[in-house]
């Protein structure tokens, strides 16, 4: 039998001993199935969630319209950043752009801090031809399709060992109380009454 260094006997509950209670079978074989059931749904949950995410992604990015437009001019207040004293890399700036009708439009977006007034940007749009944020870049919609399903992998995998968990805590309680129950009979048949 092997030990380990706190001294418990690793797998007594699937040993055949005299002494292992039907509740032990029981108590090995909810623990089995638990991690069995957490490992498969964590990595079913991270898988689809994953997907999700990335369907998500390629849905959005696919309803974003890339349009030239020229910048009409640069917005007042678009220095330093007040408290951290960064310059930020894009500035608020009014744009003209046409849209897929021949429709002139105007609007607000941020543009690169070198644009001018008169400088050719390249702006996204949605169907109805109205400015929105560029897409997200392909690798950072692909962590975040990672970190989505890592997340739900670990959240899946952890509900299910706290409800296994749960699971074997009323089978042991079960069987704490069924053995003080045979103890007190055993210890009145003694003549003993211990409190």
């Amino acid at each position: 039998m092997r030990r380990t260094g706190d001294g418990t006997v690793v797998g007594w509950r699937w040993r055949h001993n005299p002494l292992r209670r039907r509740s032990d079978v029981l108590e090995a074989w909810i623990l089995l199935i638990t991690w069995t059931v957490a490992v498969f749904a964590a990595v079913v949950a991270g898988v689809l969630g994953s997907r999700a995410l990335e369907r998500l992604a390629e849905r959005d990015r696919a309803a974003r319209l890339p349009v030239p437009a020229v910048v009409t001019g640069v917005l007042p207040g678009s220095g330093r950043d007040v408290f951290t004293g960064v310059r930020p890399d894009r500035v608020p700036a009014t744009v003209r752009w046409t849209d897929r009708e021949g429709r002139p439009h105007t609007g607000t977006t941020d543009v690169p801090r070198a644009a001018r007034p008169g400088t050719g940007v390249r702006e996204w749009t949605d169907g109805r031809g109205h400015l929105v944020p560029a897409p997200v870049p392909a690798a950072e919609a692909a962590t975040r399709a990672v970190l989505a399903g890592t997340g739900a992998a670990f959240v899946t995998g952890v509900t299910v060992l706290a409800g296994g968990y749960l699971v074997r805590l009323g089978v042991e309680r079960r069987a704490t109380d069924r053995w003080g129950t045979e103890w007190e009979r055993a210890d009145r048949r003694w003549g003993h009454t211990t409190g």
